[in-house]
């Protein structure tokens, strides 16, 4: 797309001034970005996919062996035995300089093709360049990228233009070439050159724009830096204060999730965060259990007491509608039904049958009785009954199945149904 603003406009002439990328620069990234591959055969002869130099190795046929040299090129490769013949590989590997105020990042993707028998061919290309000014201010200058799940599927044919903020140039390289030209500000930020595994856009960007970024890397609070570098770094502040006092105390974080993690549960509680007794574990690993498995049964007795709650106030509801029929009951002799009178007793009824009555909450049906029917003092079905169809809806015994009792349950239900009528009619 074409500049839009004197910021663009100033980006895109000043890009269009970089040197081309060096024969030097490319026989690094070859040598330090690609993967170098001793292909051997069961019979042990070793092929170098680079040179594609052949010889006769040991006899060990392990899966790989690092560490061996080509005879011929003197690379380091990696031995794999292997029918494979055909090796092709995609990385990225980024060059650091300056232009004009900018610092500059050099994105470039390196790609090998090696066969069996061939020397191989690699094919290097610029794809993204991000130009960030000293005030953290930033423009991204690139080609087209194919929409593809894969991440280097670039439109070659494309030029490098200015073009809009996206996901895939945000890229995390392979390697960085070792000569790095850097703007003063990123020089007195106490960057030395390593990146500890965050996007060397991230980094830069994050030490440009916070004082904090600088004070972490120079107290080598990497773990820190590379947990809130990037997009994530305002949420620092939560934790800022106690990072002054591990760094004050000389307390360096080495799980950085854990320890934020950590720090949230010691807020829960209520803790001093500004206390080096709490946020200076001497094991983290143990009070970050510790914590955890003291919030898991908090979180236990708060269900417990919603659940309790949730009863009282099912239960005021429940007496609301169905008190006029409490009371009632009746036997044959052998079976006694009683109407269930409480929201616990239903819910110990759920439990004992193992069924839904009370998780279903047919109790606080307006047209539902719930009634229970015993042998001998112990629960053998429970019974809903409709009070506009004033007749037996169901009847289940544990886990929804019925007893030999069945059918002795609804007809004794049915001959004394009249004592509900009485008690509607009331």
């Amino acid at each position: 797309m074409k500049p839009t603003n004197k910021f663009q406009k100033q980006v895109f002439v000043l890009s269009k001034q970089l040197s081309p990328i060096s024969k030097i620069q490319k026989e690094w990234a070859k040598q330090n970005c690609i993967e170098h591959i001793g292909r051997r055969t069961k019979k042990g002869v070793i092929t170098c996919m680079d040179c594609s130099h052949a010889w006769q190795g040991n006899s060990e046929l392990s899966d790989t062996v690092l560490g061996t040299k080509c005879p011929q090129c003197s690379i380091q490769l990696q031995v794999m035995t292997t029918q494979k013949r055909v090796f092709q590989q995609s990385e990225y590997f980024c060059i650091v300089t300056t232009k004009g105020n900018f610092q500059v990042l050099r994105f470039f993707l390196i790609r090998c093709y090696a066969k069996a028998g061939q020397k191989a061919h690699y094919f290097i290309s610029e794809v993204v360049q991000r130009w960030i000014a000293p005030n953290g201010k930033y423009e991204t200058v690139a080609r087209l990228k194919q929409m593809s799940y894969y991440a280097d599927i670039w439109t070659f044919s494309s030029k490098l233009e200015i073009r809009p903020e996206r996901n895939h140039h945000n890229i995390v390289p392979t390697g960085i070439y070792p000569r790095q030209r850097l703007i003063p500000e990123l020089k007195r930020s106490g960057y030395k050159g390593e990146c500890y595994e965050i996007s060397p856009f991230d980094l830069f960007r994050t030490l440009l724009t916070d004082s904090r970024a600088e004070t972490l890397l120079k107290a080598g609070q990497s773990e820190l830096l590379r947990h809130f570098a990037g997009r994530n770094f305002n949420n620092i502040s939560d934790y800022w204060a106690s990072i002054k006092i591990c760094i004050r105390n000389n307390y360096k974080i080495e799980n950085a999730h854990d320890w934020c993690d950590y720090i949230d549960l010691l807020h829960f509680f209520g803790k001093d965060l500004r206390n080096a007794k709490y946020v200076c574990p001497q094991n983290l690993t143990v009070e970050h259990d510790r914590y955890v498995k003291k919030k898991r049964k908090w979180q236990e007795l708060e269900r417990r007491e919603k659940a309790r709650k949730k009863v009282l106030e099912s239960q005021t509801k429940f007496h609301e509608m169905k008190s006029r029929f409490f009371g009632i009951q009746f036997t044959d002799g052998l079976i006694q039904i009683r109407m269930l009178e409480s929201v616990e007793e239903i819910m110990q009824e759920g439990d004992i049958m193992r069924h839904c009555v009370f998780a279903s909450e047919y109790h606080l049906r307006p047209d539902s009785l719930i009634l229970s029917a015993c042998v001998n003092g112990e629960k053998v079905e429970t019974i809903e009954f409709s009070l506009s169809k004033m007749q037996v809806v169901q009847c289940r015994g544990i886990h929804n199945k019925n007893t030999k009792y069945h059918k002795q349950i609804i007809n004794l239900v049915n001959k004394n149904k009249g004592l509900i009528q009485k008690r509607i009619a009331a």
